[in-house]
């Protein structure tokens, strides 16, 4: 396996929001992981909301769109795809992150597809929350606190710091 296949990865399933996008995208360049966005979009890639909420740091993400999930795993082959949901099954601070992982969320307001989560082909994680007063984080923040962890158990973390 390359070097490319053991990079982590973020990838956002049909997002909606732009200022969301963009918050992840800065998260991205900020930690060096590459972000893929799966069609259809909520927004233009133009967007001045997007833009804006990834400030100048645009030029140093890596980013890749794909026309459906389907073209994701062919482009990519990834050796693991972790899927984040409510409806998740594992603390997400319980996987044991690889170089290599896929980080996978949802739309701001459909999730993930119940096909990918019951499909038995992925760990579905989730981050607890109190439910009984909020349904769900802010896609933004459950990205950060998700790929900080996957950072921290491999390595990556201090690594990077400058």
């Amino acid at each position: 396996m390359g070097s490319q296949n053991r990079q982590l990865r973020v990838v956002l399933y049909q997002p909606e929001i732009p200022q969301n996008t963009g918050n992840i995208a800065r998260t991205c360049a900020a930690t060096h992981i590459p972000l893929h966005l799966i069609e259809p979009l909520g927004f233009q890639l133009s967007d001045r909301h997007l833009k804006r909420a990834g400030l100048d740091y645009w030029p140093h993400v890596e980013l890749h769109v794909h026309r459906s999930f389907e073209e994701f795993l062919e482009t990519i082959n990834p050796s693991r795809c972790i899927l984040y949901s409510t409806r998740g099954t594992v603390y997400y601070d319980e996987i044991s992150y690889k170089p290599g992982d896929c980080l996978v969320f949802g739309s701001e307001t459909q999730g993930l597809p119940g096909e990918l989560i019951f499909s038995g082909n992925y760990t579905v994680a989730y981050i607890p929350i109190d439910r009984s007063k909020v349904r769900s984080l802010n896609l933004s923040t459950a990205v950060g606190i998700a790929l900080f962890e996957a950072l921290r158990q491999i390595g990556q973390l201090r690594a990077k710091a400058y």
